[in-house]
């Protein structure tokens, strides 16, 4: 994503950068709206199937192309709204033959609708367009398409748009809420070439010029800025896997001359699945497959068509975030982007605002990776290690209805105050029901951030509002001030929002003890002489208020 700065290039999730410095007042616009806010035009309708067919030609970097959008009519309208961002042009819009109106606004293009449309008939339309898609300058922290070649001189063609939106090179509806249930995608590649697109392959068709269209059909729900496209001289191997739900299938494309390597590294693939299958439940795409596929830059969670640039090595491009040494015990982008499948693909946010729900709980995963492979001990080391780059310097959520989304914060802060509930929950099977309890009631949903938090309070049995608008809604870090006077301990929490009452573990003079402290002091009789340690565990900082 364009970022004013990049301080620290993390791939992390849909792969935003963290830093950026901290923003300044933002003025929305009317493009910011109608991106981001479910518009009337947007409203009465319900996408039901995508058919994306497309050319690409590397020779001048376009695509041209259509896009069957099939809807169910939810109330009656007669305007629709698509969209495409230029220099991508909306050619013609079709509906049973006949060539509709359309009408641009900036990259939302409104199409009058001829045909009476009445709630409940299942409707489509032909969109055909074309162009030069925005060339990404830094994939893929810069939305766009990479038009670059391999070591060998051949293309090598592929997107990275989650932030900027899939409509910077095909249209769409480009809003998180509303996703089709099911999807193909038709990309016709140059002579030599191979397209890995989402989904299983159903079929090539070979033509004169000695091009291919590879057709695949994605048999679930997809979110738009999950739409991969992948062409390259890629070499393939499958594998299965034994997951919880029987045999799935694994499709691995490396570059051809990176097979051996990729055979080596994509092995972690098997680690990811029994870490998370584990942790959050069976993989949510089993019709779809998974693949890994190898781009010409970091990665991204492409439902079942994750893609990787690690360069074949552990750790995040050779380097630990955690600065612990665990992190190079895995690869961070086949495990973190796969996470993802899980909490991005399976579980959806509606507005790009609440993106912590794709990236805290991910950000969190590789910890529970560390956990089911290496221990607890490596899990908790990893993920409080990651505090070193939190840097509270804005809200976690986002500004809701103009596609605005928060603090990059949202990956390690996040994954701290996921890993500070674990310590609440104090039961980690209990933790392991609520995950996959997340994953099960959730199923292939779009939610918003108030489902996530009352279900997790549920589940945990106590009102979390105060620790999540506290860790989500507010910068500061709660501090435990404590004093002690003889036999007296007297406690309370400050720094945080009024009504913050998170429990909290403390061990006194070594001897573990539960406290419940408010914003007003608390007493406890203890010992003389006592030592008042705050469980690590816990994202806080602790103060003596003891006068010395």
């Amino acid at each position: 994503m364009k970022t004013p700065h990049i301080v620290r290039a993390l791939a992390l999730g849909g792969i935003l950068s963290l830093g950026a410095t901290a923003a300044q007042a933002q003025e929305f616009t009317r493009q910011d709206t109608l991106r981001g806010s479910i518009t009337p035009e947007r409203a009465w309708w319900d996408l039901t199937f995508y058919h994306l067919n497309i050319s690409v030609n590397p020779q001048d970097s376009s695509l041209q192309g259509s896009n069957t959008i099939r809807y169910k009519v939810l109330e009656p309208q007669q305007r629709l709204q698509v969209d495409l961002q230029p220099p991508m042009r909306i050619n013609r819009v079709t509906q049973s033959g006949k060539e509709l109106p359309v009408q641009q606004d900036g990259n939302a293009w409104f199409v009058q609708l001829q045909e009476p449309q009445q709630a409940g008939q299942e409707k489509e339309i032909e969109v055909y367009f074309g162009g030069k898609p925005q060339v990404s300058e830094n994939p893929p922290w810069s939305g766009g398409i990479t038009w670059t070649h391999d070591a060998n001189g051949k293309p090598w063609i592929a997107n990275s748009n989650q932030g900027d939106g899939a409509s910077l090179w095909w249209p769409n509806k480009d809003h998180m809420y509303d996703e089709p249930d099911s999807m193909r995608i038709s990309v016709r590649a140059p002579k030599g070439l191979m397209d890995v697109s989402n989904g299983r392959l159903k079929g090539t068709q070979e033509h004169a010029d000695g091009s291919k269209t590879y057709s695949w059909y994605v048999a679930n729900p997809i979110n738009n800025y999950g739409v991969n496209l992948s062409i390259g001289d890629y070499a393939h191997y499958a594998e299965k896997y034994q997951g919880e739900k029987g045999p799935l299938d694994l499709n691995f494309y490396p570059l051809r001359y990176n097979l051996d390597k990729a055979k080596k590294q994509f092995a972690q693939a098997h680690l990811m699945l029994q870490a998370f299958e584990h942790w959050f439940g069976p993989y949510p795409f089993y019709e779809d497959g998974y693949k890994l596929i190898e781009v010409p830059y970091l990665g991204m969670e492409h439902q079942s068509a994750v893609t990787y640039g690690n360069g074949y090595t552990n750790g995040y491009r050779g380097r630990d975030l955690s600065g612990t040494g665990w992190g190079l015990k895995f690869d961070f982008i086949i495990i973190h982007e796969s996470a993802h499948e899980w909490f991005a693909n399976n579980i959806t946010y509606k507005d790009v605002a609440d993106m912590w729900i794709h990236e805290s709980f991910t950000n969190y995963s590789e910890s529970l990776f560390l956990d089911y492979h290496y221990g607890t001990k490596a899990a908790n080391e990893y993920v409080i290690g990651l505090r070193n780059i939190i840097r509270n310097d804005k809200p976690i959520i986002g500004t809701y209805n103009v596609n605005k989304e928060g603090s990059g914060d949202m990956y390690p802060k996040g994954a701290n105050m996921l890993h500070t509930l674990r310590q609440i929950v104090n039961n980690d099977e209990k933790w392991r029901g609520i995950l996959r309890g997340l994953n099960e009631e959730f199923y292939h949903q779009t939610v918003t951030t108030q489902q996530i938090e009352g279900y997790l309070s549920q589940h945990v049995g106590r009102d979390l509002t105060p620790v999540f608008d506290q860790y989500l809604r507010d910068v500061r870090i709660p501090r435990l001030e404590y004093k002690l006077d003889g036999k007296k301990l007297q406690y309370r929490w400050a720094n945080t929002v009024d009504s913050f009452n998170m429990p909290v573990k403390v061990y006194l003079n070594g001897a573990e003890r539960w406290l419940e402290p408010t914003i007003k002091w608390q007493e406890l009789k203890v010992k003389k002489r006592t030592k008042v340690e705050v469980d690590p565990n816990f994202y806080v900082t602790a103060q003596s208020m003891t006068a010395a």
